[in-house]
């Protein structure tokens, strides 16, 4: 007898073991998964070295009457850049050439700058503000130092290859120890090599 109710007992669990697997209150909800933003694409780095050559167009005037003119211009650039992320700075030189007659007997042969610069990075591109040291040579007239300011874009159009263009306003006061002061404004497009 024993064994015959142990037999029903085993069968009874076994037939009820199935019913209760499952649990018969309302299924829980796994929360959804938040999305995961895109990775924001910091665009191209451009810590490093650069050279290049840049051509364009100069305007020289004077608080003199009949001392202007303008021309070609073009030449060298070459610098540092440090990408902190969304801002770039750095410094350079440039070297332009120029055949600018500002008079009958004078023109403005060359101008040297030492310049500083910082910008905002936009994509593939830069916007930046630049300024520093500047001396001009004029022919027949001596050299002078003095200083500009001014402005550009750049865009990188492949890994090491960059094409830009920058707006620069030059001041000599007393130009050479003399009462005249020159203003220049060049107009340059500019390509540089990253290294």
């Amino acid at each position: 007898m024993f064994r015959t109710i142990s037999l029903l007992a085993a069968g009874a669990a076994l037939a009820a073991g199935p019913a209760l697997a499952g649990s018969i209150g309302t299924p829980v909800k796994e929360p959804p998964l938040a999305p995961v933003a895109p990775a924001v694409d910091p665009g191209p780095d451009w810590t490093g070295f650069y050279g290049g050559a840049q051509i364009g167009y100069g305007d020289v005037d004077a608080n003199v009457p009949g001392v202007s003119g303008d021309g070609a211009i073009g030449g060298l650039t070459f610098g540092y850049d440090y990408d902190f992320g969304n801002w770039v700075v750095g410094g350079g030189i440039d070297y332009d050439w120029a055949d600018i007659s500002v008079t009958p007997v004078n023109s403005l042969d060359n101008i040297f700058r030492a310049k500083l610069r910082g910008g905002y990075k936009i994509g593939d591109g830069l916007v930046y503000a630049t300024g520093g040291y500047a001396n001009a040579d004029i022919s027949g007239a001596g050299d002078d130092d003095g200083y500009f300011i001014g402005g550009g874009y750049e865009h990188m159009i492949a890994e090491n290859i960059s094409l830009g263009g920058e707006v620069l306003y030059h001041e000599f006061d007393n130009f050479n120890g003399t009462a005249t002061d020159v203003e220049a404004t060049t107009v340059q497009v500019r390509g540089t090599f990253r290294f």
